[in-house]
Parts: C-alpha cells; structure tokens; sequence
C-alpha cells in the first residue's frame, strides 16, 4: 500500500511539473479535421499566430488531417497524449457528426477537454445571378410557387451549406431538390454558371462574391445585419419574414481527455487573450466572423452549447433520412 502511495504522489508530482512548465519552449499542434485553405483552416492559422505571446512565444504549428467529415482528425486528438500539446480545432461538426454518423471512432461528449469557443461565422443565402427575384420575399414565393423543382446546392453531406439548407428548407416548409458538391468552390461555380438555382454558405465563402456582385444575395442568417462593408446592406432572414432564423458556423478549441487541469487553465488564459488581439479580430472580421466576447469562452460553458446544438440539429437531420455512413 505504501508502495502504491508513493507511486501515487511521484505521478502527481510529476503531473503537476509538467503543468507548470508548460509550454516550456515545446511547439503545440493544432489539428485541423479539414484540409489546408479552406475557412476553418484559416481560422485555425490566424488563431495559432495570435495564441504564440501567452503561450510564451512558442511554435503553434498546424497539422492537417482531412477526412471523413472531420471523424479522422477528431479522432486523432481523442487518442493523442493528453499533454496540452495536441489540440483540435474544428466548427460545427462537433456536434453534427454524432447524428450524422451512426459509429464514431470517438464519444465526442466523454473523449475530448472542452476549452473554449473562437468565433461565429454567420452564413449567407444567395441565388444565381439570373434570379429575378429581387429580394427575401419575391425568392420565397418563387420558391412556393415551383415545389421540387428548385435546387439548392451544398459542400457536401455534413457541410455547413448542407445543414443550413437543411434549416432552410424546414423553416420554410417546403422542399428544394438539393444537389451535393465535394466542396463549396465547385458548388459556387455552378452557381455562377447557373446550374444550381440557391446556396446557403459561410460568410468566409461567399462574401467575395457578394462585393463583386456576381451573385445574388437575399439574406444572412443573424438576428441583426453584419457590419462587414460587403454585407452591411443584406437584410437578415428573421426580418424578411423568416422569425428567429438563426445558423451561424461557429469554431471551438478541444484538448484530449485527461489533460491536467493546470494545463486546461493556462490554454484557456491563452486563448482568452488571443481573442482579444486586435490583428485576430481584424482578421475575423475581413472574413465576416464575429470574435466571441460571451461566456463560451469558457469551457463548461462552450461544451453546454455543443450539447444544445446537438439536440438542435438531431431532429433536422434525422428528418432528413440524411447519413454520411
């Protein structure tokens, strides 16, 4: 008994060595479950910059591990060392993945450290540039008046232009005829091209085409109008008449299961202060995110929202008869 008592107090100490020394000067990796390039990957990259001066200066590189609908990199974090050095950073599916996958390599509520949220990325719904209807309204009645014979495109089963279409079309109680792309750039170049009629995505995605006027933008997806240049002058889907019609993709930092409790803090303190660096949120902001400032920041806070995006999401795409297995 002694014996294991003091194995016991030599791994506590050991533990707690650790905690105190960290970072010591070692990189940390963020995993990224998507592929370089794409919004959460910038997302990803601007926030390893902004978390290097409170974590000491060390190296915060990115590990790409793109894959089955984010479940690979997911689930090489659940099984990393739970140290504080292996971190991932993913948006939504966090909470999606779970009804969309009937098996998942990993428990996304028991496997993962909950740290924090980053950001809320507000999506925008657009048309082709041969839409006649000028507004919310008009493409609403278009929409009622041509039942199925309307399609709406998305970046693939489990994207976020899939799950806001599928709130799109649950909201408005009809159904469009939805066409799958492997990724939004394809899917916006139909768009442009005029072979998909509709398409809900990320402000990161589309905001660019929006200022060049090469699409048609009806409404975002916030309760109140985004003060980004491009997008400013884009009523919200609640005040065109769809009330409460909220969809934002929004990004979360997660660390293995296990990881001591001092470690969990100062990655905690860190990203707190890296959300408040100015060229971060200058960076968001380029891309149409909003920064969180609330109390999903913190991490019992941020992992109660994920439970309630589940539970949001769940019915709808269970409605749906939509699975990615």
């Amino acid at each position: 008994m002694k014996k294991l008592l003091a194995l016991t107090a030599l791994a506590a100490a050991a533990t707690g060595a650790l905690a105190q020394d960290f970072p010591g000067g070692k990189p940390i990796t963020i995993v990224v479950p998507f592929a370089a390039g794409g919004p959460t990957d910038r997302v990803a990259r601007d926030l390893a910059e902004a978390l290097r001066k409170p974590l000491d200066g060390v190296s915060v590189v990115i590990d790409n591990t793109a894959g089955a609908g984010s479940t690979i990199g997911n689930a090489k974090v659940a099984r990393a060392k739970n140290d504080g050095y292996t971190l991932l950073l993913t948006h939504v599916g966090m909470a999606t993945t779970p009804v969309l996958y009937r098996k998942l390599p990993y428990n996304y509520e028991t496997d993962f450290e909950y740290l924090g949220m980053i950001n809320d990325v507000p999506m925008t719904i657009i048309g082709k540039p041969q839409l006649e209807a000028k507004n919310f309204k008009e493409m609403r009645e278009w929409i009622n008046k041509n039942p199925g014979k309307v399609n709406l495109g998305n970046a693939g089963i489990g994207s976020a232009s899939h799950l806001c279409g599928l709130l799109l079309q649950t909201e408005l109680k009809t159904e469009m005829t939805t066409v799958p792309y492997k990724g939004t750039a394809p899917a916006i170049a139909d768009l442009l091209g005029g072979q998909i009629d509709l398409l809900c995505d990320q402000t990161t995605n589309t905001t660019s085409q929006i200022e060049a006027k090469k699409v048609k933008p009806y409404a975002v997806t916030t309760l109140k109008r985004l003060t980004t240049p491009a997008l400013k002058d884009i009523p919200t889907a609640d005040e065109s008449g769809l009330k409460g019609f909220q969809v934002t993709i929004w990004h979360g930092l997660y660390a293995p299961k296990g990881t001591p409790a001092p470690v969990l803090k100062k990655l905690n303190d860190a990203l707190k202060v890296a959300l408040k660096d100015p060229e971060f949120i200058k960076k968001e902001e380029g891309l149409g995110a909003v920064v969180v400032t609330d109390n999903r920041v913190e991490p019992a806070e941020h992992k109660k929202f994920v439970m309630s995006e589940v539970a949001r999401f769940g019915p709808v795409i269970k409605a749906a008869g939509v699975y990615a297995d």
